[in-house]
């Protein structure tokens, strides 16, 4: 009743006459609206960025998300993403179909020699024998040719940092493939990455939600989905435990600030699904779904709201 009390005056503006009960009144008002405000673009509203988090399999979870914001027509113009974030951000920037990042979850789940072609994500990034991220920077390849940033559909930008220094260096430039790979090198378990005179690890340890990415693409405002890892019941029993927990305590930490700097949230109940459980895939996916369809219609008043000037402007209020 908040979002219809603020803009009860411009139902009788913006919406021809209706008879509704008080419950359906909201949701009345709210999809009019939305109607017009999705076909306006940046300059009459804000400009809109969609931030992927960290995540790993967990990350998947931003597929089911993109369905639901894409279906639901919500327009994003600038994308950013870390770690497994900027894998799937690049494939949605870069114009894959939703129904081909679908395929690129659900991929890891068959057996077939075939599955290159779709892009075999997981199975290729986090198979316990490799020492090198070289096959992820191949998938890319695969997926998205030899694009830049600048050839992308969607202007994007992914994070990694500088092992060296601990410099959180963002990408929005350049050859796509070695910056996503560079993002997406997982410390301790991948090698890191030589690019730009850099040796270059996972983004997530530096920039869990990399909102400031999308705002360094010109974002006015920004939806982050978020997929962290809930370690406080979780005792590690072995080396490789004992670093993801680091790596998810590192994140949580991170998370609470950058949380703050986003509009709106959407968080997937993933927090039980560890980095590699590869067979949960489809159910990340679903799970991101289910978090962005409970979550859509808040995005939806609160970008109501950011864009009543463009919407109502004042020049045209005047007789």
């Amino acid at each position: 009743m908040i979002f219809a009390g603020a803009l009860a005056a411009l139902l009788t503006l913006a919406a021809p006459p209706v008879r509704a009960s008080p419950s359906s009144s909201d949701a009345l008002l709210r999809e009019h609206l939305w109607e017009q405000v999705r076909l306006l673009k940046p300059g009459r509203r804000p400009r809109v960025g969609l931030v992927l988090s960290a995540g790993s399999v967990r990350g998947l979870a931003h597929v089911g998300v993109i369905h639901v914001l894409e279906n639901a027509g919500f327009p994003i113009d600038v994308v950013a993403g870390t770690s497994m974030g900027a894998v799937i951000g690049s494939l949605y920037a870069g114009g894959l179909s939703l129904e081909r990042l679908w395929e690129i979850g659900a991929a890891t789940r068959l057996n077939s020699g075939n599955n290159l072609n779709t892009i075999r994500l997981i199975s290729l990034i986090l198979n316990d024998q490799l020492l090198s991220s070289a096959p992820l920077e191949k998938m890319l390849h695969d997926g998205l040719g030899e694009r830049r940033f600048d050839e992308l559909e969607k202007p994007f930008a992914c994070v990694a940092m500088d092992i060296s220094t601990g410099e959180k260096i963002i990408f929005r430039d350049g050859p796509l493939a070695p910056a996503v790979r560079a993002s997406m090198n997982l410390p301790g378990i991948f090698k890191p990455v030589l690019y730009r005179h850099r040796y270059l690890v996972d983004g997530g340890v530096v920039d869990y939600i990399p909102v400031d990415a999308a705002k360094l693409l010109g974002a006015e405002w920004t939806l982050a989905s978020v997929t962290e890892h809930d370690y406080s019941n979780e005792t590690p029993t072995n080396v490789l435990g004992a670093l993801e927990q680091v790596i998810d305590i590192r994140g949580a930490l991170l998370s609470r600030r950058q949380r703050r700097e986003a509009d709106v949230l959407i968080e997937p109940d993933v927090g039980s699904i560890v980095y590699y459980d590869v067979a949960k895939a489809v159910q990340v996916m679903e799970r991101g779904m289910i978090a962005a369809s409970a979550a859509i219609n808040g995005a939806k008043e609160g970008l109501i709201l950011k864009s009543i000037p463009g919407l109502f402007p004042a020049e045209e209020a005047l007789p």
